[in-house]
């Protein structure tokens, strides 16, 4: 059986043409028959579609992705999954490297590009801090994910739920029930915190 095995870890990779569907189609044209697909960061190693694979997984079996990098990049992790399917006798094609090879010249030629991505997603990374650092020193700056709603919408639609259901309330205000409970759970510590200033 020949799997493929595709993986996007941000929005900007499905930018850049390395989108779930962009690779899942290159898998298929390289005749994969079935395909595992996770949106998931590749210093994880623990992926549930990629779990689910190494499950599938046996002795005469073909695995295919599209980069080596889409296994893990993690150097230490991307070695050891290799060497136990080639164990196993599974067979690796990297589409842009071609079948890995057990040979001594084949495992040091897969540990560099293995080093090479882990070391890409370091220099990604402390790009990232750097942006941020220089980021905080901007007035106005705030950390993390911009706020959806404004405490005023919070606060309307806590209000709200003292008629409605919690279903009536996420379609007019389009918001999530969990974001719902949150908020109403904030509002009830403000409005006990306000009775014990004001006892």
């Amino acid at each position: 059986m020949i799997y493929g095995y595709a993986r996007v870890s941000t929005p900007g990779q499905a930018r850049d043409g390395h989108s779930l569907e962009s690779q899942e189609k290159n898998l298929r044209e390289n005749w994969a028959e079935e395909i595992f697909a996770d949106n998931f960061t590749g210093k994880k190693l623990c992926r549930p579609q990629l779990d689910a694979l190494l499950d599938r997984l046996s002795d005469g079996d073909t695995l295919i992705v599209t980069k080596l990098d889409r296994i893990a990049r993690s150097a230490i992790d991307g070695m050891r999954l290799v060497d136990e399917l080639m164990e196993r006798g599974v067979t690796i094609n990297i589409l842009n490297l071609g079948v890995l090879s057990n040979s001594t010249t084949g495992r040091l030629i897969r540990n560099i590009f293995f080093a090479f991505a882990e070391f890409e997603r370091d220099l990604i990374i402390d790009r990232t801090q750097a942006g941020k650092a220089v980021a905080r020193t901007k007035a106005g700056f705030k950390d993390g994910r911009p706020k959806k709603f404004t405490q005023e919408q919070l606060r309307h639609a806590v209000g709200l739920l003292e008629s409605h259901t919690y279903k009536e309330v996420e379609a007019m205000m389009k918001m999530s029930k969990s974001t719902l409970q949150r908020a109403k759970k904030a509002a009830s510590a403000e409005t006990i915190k306000g009775r014990a200033n004001e006892a």
